[in-house]
């Protein structure tokens, strides 16, 4: 497999060493600061453009270069103004470095090096700060991307996409070095990766630092993903961070700035009953590269499959009473009902037999123009709009799509998931977070039930309404709060505050913060004491959190005027991001070196610095016969952006927008081929049974149900109570089932199981208990009555 796009002329990818990484995790905040090296081999000047991801919340703060013994600090500058620096300095023989946000979205950038003369080495030096996002389980969130797919651009689209190198991870031609720092308040208990890692070690006896190493080896040919565990998650915290000393007094880098951390929890009698209303909007992603792997390993089923596997579960977890829709989307996208239906046994039987069919054959991925047709349809009366969206985040126009949500944030709540390495973390979390709802990623060998089902449960939890915050801080102390207003609540999610703190107070001082907020009605408060008191040592990163997330905020205002840009706007962020010293998409980082170096003769030769991708295979192998008689054909086509099959030289196909392929097979070898039926991979008995169940919630007795819970009918039906009705029977039983050989995957059945143990209370059956026991005895399981709720 040969090394495809730009190339040296020995071609060797260019001029990219090795990245190392620090990362430092303070409680939920991460600071990251890259290196990346280096070297021009070649015998002319060299311009080297590396387009690399970065977490689409990360504040980039720092960005420097040293070039032999000197050391250049960029600087903050409108883009434009910065790009005809860059542009000036390589014309005038000057080392220059540019780092600049994409214009589509914000977690692409890019770094051009300028002017590197032959034999000279560069360190570049990257420092960003982001938010930990906490995880079903409790976990915080850090990934490295290491993927960054191209990203599908639809036809008709204004300016050109982001066009990225891939190459075979074997040939990925630098190395990396990753290190690990974790403080907290609280102990840490485990620190877990998808790649290999050395063993954690701790600081301190107490357990609230330590340190930890990837594992020697590691090949940048995926994300490194850790998880961070700590003790009592849960727990609000506060942090005030002092003000920039040199900073003027009054402005946002000058003042002190408040992070909060607020864990609202409901009252036990709301909680106790979950939803039974919803208009249930399930987007699924049906793209060419969906029949990936999640992972890069062979054994891993694709995304399409385990995204089926998802909706089965997820739709026999819906209640009764909802009503429910599916769209499917590539380059254009289809939807099993024309407008969303109740939720009955016909209509989840006909939906059910659509999913099963759904393959990843719909071309590119165009998630915008199904996003607005579900925004068209008329909401139904007492049934709040929750919309999930499934894919493997590889488009284009991030912004756009992020801005149609938020204008109609008001009618729904949207859920988002994010399948495989180089899921767009921007368009992910950008999707949840302007649409009210929560974002997960499944990656490696996650499995992707779980994490759904944990967003289900926050979307069948009561829609909070009248949230508002108030201050209780000492006289001559005033608040400028620089987050959002917070529209949703979840129990157990973490909303986070920023707040600049102006004036002047003794140092031992409190403040506090009231959150207020209805609840099914019900009227309910969170309250949170903090000190003033400025901590230590904190390098500036809660006031770059608070700049970045009102820039983001002010980002998203500019963009609102239907494609008019709002200058006012404009100005502000540009002003914000060069006082704070965070990008923005108005400004870049620039560096130039200025020494004594001779105008550059003629153009200089740009390279691509390639970004590791797993190579893709040919869907098929083919084999051409030296005399074929009658030819079979097969025609299909593949987008070139989202090609799911395979690798073809980028240079060939500049101009084309798809990709056509006709494989020609002799026609006995193509008949064999398709006579022998293929093998399916036997079915998960947890997805078996629960593909059994009824929409109201019962089994029924029947050789199926049988087979799934392991006994044949006779040992089923003979064990029957005799006063119990079949389908009573059918459903104790299924439960025990779950009950015996399922826990570990309780949260996957949970809510299915809830609305089972629900029809059976409203069957008011008797002999309930007797059920319970013979079941128990056929299953070879001891489960208790109370046990399953009844």
């Amino acid at each position: 497999m040969e090394c495809c796009g730009l190339l040296t002329a020995q071609k060797e990818p260019v001029p990219l060493k090795s990245i190392e990484v620090e990362l430092e995790v303070r409680d939920h905040v991460a600071t990251v600061v890259s290196t990346l090296n280096y070297e021009n081999k070649e015998d002319k000047p060299l311009e080297a453009v590396f387009v690399f991801p970065l977490p689409g919340d990360a504040a980039v703060c720092h960005f420097s270069a040293q070039i032999g013994q000197t050391q250049i600090v960029a600087e903050v500058k409108e883009k434009q103004k910065a790009r005809e620096d860059y542009d000036d300095a390589l014309s005038s023989g000057q080392q220059a470095f540019l780092l600049e946000e994409s214009e589509q979205s914000p977690d692409i950038f890019t770094l051009s090096v300028g002017s590197l003369p032959p034999g000279e080495s560069a360190s570049i030096r990257l420092e960003y700060v982001t938010e930990l996002a906490v995880q079903a389980d409790d976990g915080l969130r850090f990934c490295l991307p290491a993927v960054l797919n191209p990203r599908y651009e639809p036809q008709g689209s204004e300016g050109a996409g982001v066009q990225v190198t891939s190459v075979p991870a074997s040939l990925v031609p630098y190395i990396l070095s990753f290190s690990v720092r974790v403080s907290s308040s609280r102990p840490i208990s485990k620190v877990e990766s998808s790649c290999s890692l050395e063993s954690l070690q701790y600081v301190n006896a107490e357990q609230t630092q330590a340190r930890v190493k990837l594992a020697a080896g590691h090949k940048f040919d995926r994300d490194v993903e850790l998880l961070i565990y700590y003790r009592d998650a849960h727990k609000p915290t506060a942090l005030v961070e002092a003000g920039q000393a040199s900073a003027k007094p009054g402005s946002l880098m000058g003042d002190p700035v408040l992070m909060l951390s607020l864990y609202p929890e409901f009252p036990k009698s709301v909680m106790s009953s979950l939803a039974s209303r919803g208009e249930f909007v399930l987007l699924l992603d049906r793209s060419g590269s969906m029949d990936c792997p999640t992972s890069d390993t062979k054994q891993q089923e694709s995304r399409i499959a385990s995204a089926r596997d998802t909706l089965l579960l997820l739709l026999k977890s819906l209640p009764m009473g909802c009503y429910f829709n599916i769209y499917s989307f590539g380059s254009g996208f289809e939807h099993i009902f024309p407008k969303s239906v109740e939720y009955s046994e016909k209509n989840l039987e006909e939906a059910l037999k659509k999913v099963e069919a759904m393959q990843a054959n719909l071309g590119g991925t165009e998630i915008l123009e199904p996003i607005k047709h579900i925004y068209s349809q008329p909401c139904i009366p007492n049934q709040p709009r929750q919309v999930f969206v499934f894919t493997d985040g590889e488009v284009f126009n991030t912004k756009e799509v992020i801005d149609l949500v938020k204008k109609n944030s008001g009618s729904h709540r949207c859920f988002s998931f994010g399948i495989g390495e180089g899921a767009s973390s921007a368009l992910i979390n950008g999707l949840a977070k302007e649409g009210g709802g929560h974002a997960q990623f499944i990656t490696g060998a996650d499995r992707m039930q779980p994490k759904v089902m944990q967003s289900l449960r926050f979307a069948l939890q009561p829609a909070v309404e009248d949230i508002s915050v108030t201050w209780d801080l000492p006289k001559g102390v005033s608040v400028t709060v620089l987050s959002p207003t917070i529209t949703t609540i979840f129990q157990g999610q973490r909303s986070l505050i920023y707040a600049q703190l102006s004036g002047q107070s003794s140092k031992a001082a409190e403040g506090g913060v009231t959150v207020k907020y209805s609840l099914a009605g019900c009227p309910s408060e969170n309250k949170l004491h903090f000190s003033l008191k400025p901590a230590e040592d904190t390098g500036l990163t809660v006031h770059r959190l608070g700049a970045r997330s009102l820039i983001r905020s002010l980002e998203l205002d500019e963009r609102d005027g239907e494609g008019q840009h709002d200058e006012g706007v404009k100005g502000k962020v540009v002003e914000l991001s060069v006082q704070s010293g965070v990008s923005s998409s108005f400004t870049a980082f620039i560096a130039v070196n200025k020494g004594n170096y001779e105008p550059i003769q003629g153009p200089l030769m740009r390279r691509a610095i390639p970004t590791p991708r797993m190579y893709l295979m040919a869907p098929m192998a083919c084999c051409f016969m030296s005399a074929p008689s009658t030819m079979a054909f097969v025609n299909f086509s593949l987008n070139k952006a989202d090609c799911g099959g395979l690798a073809l030289e980028s240079a060939a196909f500049e101009d084309c927008d798809d990709i056509c392929l006709e494989v020609f097979y002799p026609e006995s070898d193509y008949v064999d081929e398709v006579a022998e039926p293929i093998k399916q991979p036997p079915r998960d008995p947890l997805l078996q049974l629960v593909s059994l169940q009824k929409a109201s919630g019962c089994w029924l007795l029947d050789p199926a149900l049988a087979a799934a819970v392991g006994k044949t009918s006779e040992e089923v039906e003979n064990t029957k109570p005799s006063a119990v009705n079949q389908e009573v029977w059918a459903t104790i039983l299924a439960l025990i089932w779950l009950h015996g050989f399922k826990m570990d995957a309780k949260e996957e059945w949970e809510l299915l199981a809830m609305k089972a143990v629900s029809w059976l209370r409203a069957q008011n059956a008797p002999s309930v208990a007797e059920c319970v026991v013979a079941a128990s005895t056929l299953l070879g399981f001891s489960v208790q009555t109370n046990d399953l709720g009844l």
